[in-house]
């Protein structure tokens, strides 16, 4: 199981990957509201990988990403996987009162890894936005004047060339991304370069970056990663300290504050991935911090005085990964247009 929401029946339908073997299998577990009792699976055919979705009934339609097989990723990240085709490029649009597939939008090679998607809050819009882990790219999907859904490249970070790393180029990894309630700004994370970006988007198809912060992630200086050339920095960002203590790995999972002030983020994404790529989570655990965040006319900048470190939890050190915010919260409150009523996670 992986992405839950809740459906304005008071039923609830989670996300699901893989089968008994670990093999692709992209599926979705419907729950029972009260009891939370397993009532079946929703889908009418099992899709061929999953991972997060969204779903807008006033537009009859639920729209899944796909990560990978689980044998793949469980392994931690190998190239030689994604050659295999062991993980995913497509966005899954399906028909929400039939359950039916009726579009795969294959995203191609600037598309690989869709994780985290997003529709806009306006439950009357038919756009949203889907971030691309491995190709570093953020894709626009829109259901188009003649009735079909489809997908644009609207964000594209570029690489790092760099020495002491896995690979001679780093990509960004988009792992996570939101949408402010007021549809106007574009939040995601980098976590391997170790960045988090704020873009306004009140033009839907053309973001513009207004807001950028270095929390962390490979490249920093000091390390064993040397950047050889990259055609945004000009030298590798420092290291990065909140009340005495340097922040460990990457900005990873996010969430933002109802009235999109602040900018909750945590820095695992999983364990087998942590100990690849930043193994000093497993030792010394995963923290939590606070972006201050200018929603006007945009910005980042980190709060000096908000730290939670999970490697002094009592059983700790721990791996924090997802941040939800009490009484509803970006990524998983779904508005629904006949009635004004949200459907709350």
């Amino acid at each position: 199981p992986v992405c839950t929401h809740c459906l304005g029946s008071g039923e609830v339908l989670i996300s699901c990957m893989g089968d008994e073997n670990e093999e692709g299998k992209g599926g979705f577990v419907l729950l029972d509201g009260q009891s939370f009792i397993v009532k079946g699976t929703w889908e009418r055919k099992p899709l061929e990988f999953g991972y997060d979705y969204w779903y807008q009934p006033y537009h009859n339609v639920l729209i899944s990403t796909e990560w990978g097989a689980p044998k793949a990723f469980r392994s931690g990240f190998n190239p030689q996987h994604v050659a295999d085709g062991l993980y995913g490029h497509h966005l899954n649009v399906m028909d929400w009162t039939t359950h039916e597939l009726i579009k795969r939008i294959d995203l191609g090679p600037d598309g690989k890894l869709p994780l985290e998607i997003r529709f806009l809050h306006d439950p009357t819009a038919t756009e949203g936005y889907v971030g691309c882990a491995l190709s570093s790219t953020v894709f626009r999907f829109f259901r188009a004047p003649n009735g079909q859904w489809e997908a644009e490249k609207v964000i594209s970070i570029p690489p790092k060339k760099v020495t002491g790393w896995a690979m001679d180029t780093m990509p960004g990894l988009i792992t996570d991304i939101l949408i402010s309630l007021d549809d106007r700004y574009l939040y995601f994370s980098n976590w391997l370069h170790g960045d988090i970006r704020q873009y306004d988007i009140t033009d839907r198809r053309n973001p513009k970056l207004v807001g950028q912060v270095f929390l962390g992630g490979s490249v920093c200086k000091g390390g064993s990663v040397k950047v050889t050339s990259d055609p945004e920095l000009k030298s590798q960002p420092d290291p990065v300290y909140v009340k005495g203590q340097r922040l460990r790995g990457g900005p990873q999972m996010i969430q933002l504050s109802l009235d999109g002030k602040r900018l909750y983020v945590t820095t695992s994404l999983f364990a087998k991935w942590d100990d690849q790529f930043y193994p000093e989570l497993a030792k010394e655990g995963c923290q939590m911090y606070i972006l201050d965040v200018n929603n006007v006319t945009g910005g980042l900048s980190l709060n000096p005085n908000f730290l939670v470190d999970f490697g002094k939890e009592p059983q700790g050190p721990m791996l924090a990964h997802e941040v939800r915010y009490p009484g509803g919260d970006c990524s998983s409150d779904i508005w629904l247009a006949h009635t004004g009523v949200k459907n709350k996670m």
